[in-house]
């Protein structure tokens, strides 16, 4: 079943194309990839699919409903979650109430039953033990996983991941693969994932899509994308640490 299908998707701001009609397709409790260079827009495809930018042409559906023009609280509410590439959380609230923000996102909740969304997911996390501490308080690696406590509190069905991994150091790194393995085989979860890690990609992915200048220019498994002239070519080309891939 496919939960997230964007078709033809681009991206223009003046005379800037930042996406090139660009389609990505992801099914229930899938693994996808979304790499590329700097500059190759990735966080802008992640922004227009969350609805925080509006695409200058293609469609969005998520779980089968056509979400272009729909605000983002209404894509969240549609089953969407996401963390950011550098953290947004709120520095005065307890990690238990920063969660509590996420678990708000489905309507209808008193504040007992948001407060045990909550600790329901903290614990998921490992993170129980954090909830009544003040966001300051924690390590940067901590803050992170907080920053995806978040996003899963609001019960998505698929998650898109802003490069999670950035500034973790390795075993930072394989705590969070091991619990978004966890996660995703436990509630059939669908994750998009963009990461500079190309170690954690390759051990995660299950399908790697390559953007390059805004343009898909690649799509397969972690062992053809590997392998993949164009690949390589446009990573070598732009002097790109993922030429090694």
């Amino acid at each position: 079943m496919t939960i997230l299908d964007a078709r033809g998707i681009s991206k223009r701001y003046g005379g800037l194309l930042a996406l090139a009609d660009v389609d990505l397709s992801v099914a229930e409790s899938e693994f996808v990839a979304l790499i590329g260079p700097n500059g190759a827009g990735k966080s802008t495809l992640l922004n227009v699919l969350t609805g925080l930018t509006p695409p200058t042409s293609g469609t969005i559906t998520l779980n089968a409903r056509n979400v272009t023009r729909s605000a983002t609280h209404s894509r969240i509410r549609a089953g969407l979650g996401r963390t950011f590439q550098h953290g947004r959380l709120f520095e005065r609230l307890s990690v238990l109430e920063n969660v509590m923000v996420g678990a708000a996102n489905r309507p209808g909740r008193s504040d007992t039953a948001l407060r045990k969304a909550a600790l329901d997911t903290l614990g998921l996390m490992g993170l129980e033990r954090f909830a009544h501490q003040p966001i300051s308080a924690l390590t940067y690696g901590n803050r992170r996983m907080v920053e995806l406590t978040r996003a899963l509190a609001g019960q998505p069905r698929i998650l898109l991941l802003d490069e999670p991994g950035a500034g973790l150091n390795s075993g930072e790194v394989e705590d969070l693969m091991t619990r978004l393995r966890a996660i995703r085989a436990e509630h059939r979860l669908a994750i998009v994932l963009i990461e500079h890690n190309m170690g954690m990609v390759m051990r995660l992915a299950e399908r790697i899509v390559v953007l390059n200048f805004g343009s898909k220019i690649a799509e397969g498994t972690p062992t053809a994308i590997q392998a993949d002239p164009a690949v390589l070519d446009a990573y070598l080309g732009a002097g790109s640490s993922y030429a090694g891939v």
